[in-house]
C-alpha cells in the first residue's frame, strides 16, 4: 500500500523560511518522480515543483521560482521544498505527490499525502 506523508508545516512571518519533507513508501521502485503542490482555502490546487526520479531536473511554478527549491534526500523516496522569503500569498496546505508508474496501464499513478498546512503571518 502505497504512503506518502509530509511534515514540516507551521506558521512564519513574512519573509521567513520553512522547510518542508515527504517521505512515499509502499512501492518496488527506488526513487520515483515527485513534486509538491499547494491548495489555499477556496482555491484549486496548484503544481508548486516538480523533480525527476534521478533529481536532475526540476520545475517550478513562476509564483515560486528564485524563492523556493525542490530537492531529493539520500533517503529511498524522500523529497524536500526549502521555501524562502514567504509572503502571505504563500499560505496554503501543501501536498506532496509521488508518482508511481502502473505497469498494467503504462501511466504514472498519482498518490497524496494529508497534506501540510503553512500559514504566513500577515
Amino acid at each position: 500500500q502505497v504512503q506518502v506523508v509530509e511534515s514540516g508545516g507551521g506558521l512564519v512571518q513574512p519573509g521567513g523560511s520553512l522547510r518542508l519533507s515527504c517521505v512515499a513508501s509502499g512501492f518496488t521502485s527506488r526513487n520515483i518522480p515527485m513534486g509538491w503542490y499547494r491548495q489555499g482555502s477556496g482555491k484549486e490546487r496548484d503544481l508548486v515543483a516538480s523533480i525527476s526520479s534521478n533529481g536532475d531536473t526540476t520545475d517550478y511554478a513562476d509564483f515560486v521560482k528564485g524563492r523556493f527549491t525542490i530537492s531529493r534526500g539520500n533517503a529511498q523516496n524522500t523529497i524536500y521544498l526549502q521555501m524562502t522569503s514567504l509572503e502571505s500569498e504563500d499560505t496554503a496546505v501543501y501536498y506532496c505527490d509521488a508518482q508511481v508508474f502502473n505497469a498494467r496501464l503504462f501511466k504514472y499513478d498519482h498518490y497524496w499525502g494529508q497534506g501540510t498546512p503553512v500559514t504566513v503571518l500577515s
